[in-house]
Order: C-alpha cells, then sequence, then structure tokens
C-alpha cells in the first residue's frame, strides 16, 4: 500500500472488484485521520498493542488482569482492506486492523477516569484471504463535540500491529444519523441524545471536510443488533 495520503471526495464506486460482487469500493483512499487523544497505540502514553489478548474480535470484555464489559447495543463490525497500488485494485489478506471506540457512556478505555483500568473496546484482526476482519463491539455514545465514530489503524501484518510507528493509515469511520436516532433512543444513551442535537457530520472537525470514503452501511435493528460495513482502501 501507498504511504498515508491526506484525500477527500469522491463518492461509491460501483465496480465489483476481485470477484466479489456484492461489494462496493469508493472512489480513492481513506482519508488520513487523526488518532486522537486515546489511541493506546503508543503514541499517547500506554500502548495495548503490545499486550497478549489484544488479538481478538470480540471487544465487548476487557482481557488481561481487567474484567469489565461494556453495555450496550451489540454491534458487529465487518471491514474489508484494499490495495489500490498497483494496476489491479485487490483485497489485502494478511494485514491487520486495530479498531477502538468510546463505550455507552463516552469513555474511552485506560484513558477516562471512570474506566482507566479497562482495556475493552480495542483489539486487532488479521484480514482473511478476501481482506475482510470482523469484530463484535457495542454500539459508541456520542460524546460532546464529536459525531458518532470508531477508529482504526491499519497495519502490513498481524506482527507489524505493535506500535503506531508502523501503521499504513490511521482513519475513522462515521455512524448514520438514522441508525444513532434509534440506538440513543434506548437506556443508558441518554446524554448521546443531548450531545448529537448539538452536532452535525459538516461542524464535526473531523468529517466536515468530507465523509463520503468514511460513512459506514449498517443493517440491522435495535432488537437484533447492528452489523457496520466499510471498505477500507489503502
Amino acid at each position: 500500500p501507498r504511504p498515508p495520503v491526506d484525500r477527500r471526495g469522491g463518492g461509491a464506486g460501483s465496480g465489483a472488484i476481485g470477484g466479489d460482487s456484492s461489494v462496493e469500493v469508493a472512489d480513492g483512499e481513506i482519508p488520513e485521520e487523526t488518532a486522537g487523544p486515546y489511541p493506546g497505540d503508543g503514541s499517547n502514553g500506554v500502548n495495548v498493542l503490545t499486550e497478549s489478548g489484544i488479538v481478538r474480535s470480540d471487544l465487548t470484555s476487557s482481557f488481561g488482569d481487567a474484567s469489565g464489559v461494556a453495555e450496550g447495543v451489540p454491534v458487529t463490525v465487518r471491514l474489508k482492506v484494499y490495495d489500490l497500488d498497483g494496476e489491479d485494485v485487490a483485497a489485502l489478506s494478511g494485514a491487520a486492523i486495530y479498531l477502538w471506540h468510546c463505550d455507552r457512556d463516552g469513555n474511552y478505555s485506560m484513558y477516562s477516569e471512570a474506566v482507566a483500568d479497562e482495556n475493552y473496546l480495542r483489539g486487532v484482526q488479521e484480514t482473511d484471504a478476501h481482506g475482510r476482519v470482523e469484530f463484535t463491539t457495542i454500539f459508541p455514545a456520542c460524546y460532546s463535540g464529536r459525531w458518532p465514530h470508531m477508529h482504526f489503524e491499519v497495519y502490513q501484518s498481524v506482527d507489524d500491529a505493535t506500535s503506531y510507528t508502523n501503521k499504513l493509515r490511521t482513519s475513522q469511520l462515521a455512524l448514520p444519523e438514522d441508525v444513532c436516532n434509534d440506538v440513543f433512543a434506548t437506556d443508558g444513551y441518554e446524554q448521546s441524545v443531548t450531545n448529537l442535537a448539538q452536532i452535525s457530520l459538516d461542524s464535526d472537525g473531523i468529517f466536515s471536510d468530507g465523509y463520503s470514503l468514511q460513512m459506514a452501511t449498517v443493517t440491522g435493528s435495535v432488537d437484533d443488533g447492528y452489523t457496520v460495513s466499510l471498505n477500507i482502501p489503502v
């Protein structure tokens, strides 16, 4: 993959890639974004990527010496990485994705005082032969000043996914407003209703310059849980 670049714009492409007729790839690389103040990748204090147990698909519980469980509406996150470097677009197998996000209260494990001793809602997965990874987690809150989102970093391999210095790309996915409204109407997300009313995609500090490549496709319901999907062209 190419070195990280900051590229915006472009709509979703309509071509089937790599023989997968159910997948569409956006026209352009996923934008490079800030990892934010709570990455847990060694760039700001703690580094969860070096801890045994970080490679996992279920992010809802803490691991190691921590035992907390993040409550919230269940979510399956499906990400697919594409390599745009070269003549043909191809799924990037054997890569790794580190995914992290806040909990139902808007707190980030390892950083926020209330959950500083937890490490839930963080994990690494290796992409399969089709460039895909899947995580089980919960729907994040809308905290003050930010549109509801998840963070992720792409690495060349699981072995490289031990420090931010090895990352290929850092970006964020945005969650659709209609789904956010449905989730935030449930118990435990009350503060998110207030916070969402005070922010928009156009006023968000990350997504205001364009989010067409970062808006996730979401299916499901509060009762059945949601599936959040995003293609990640790098």
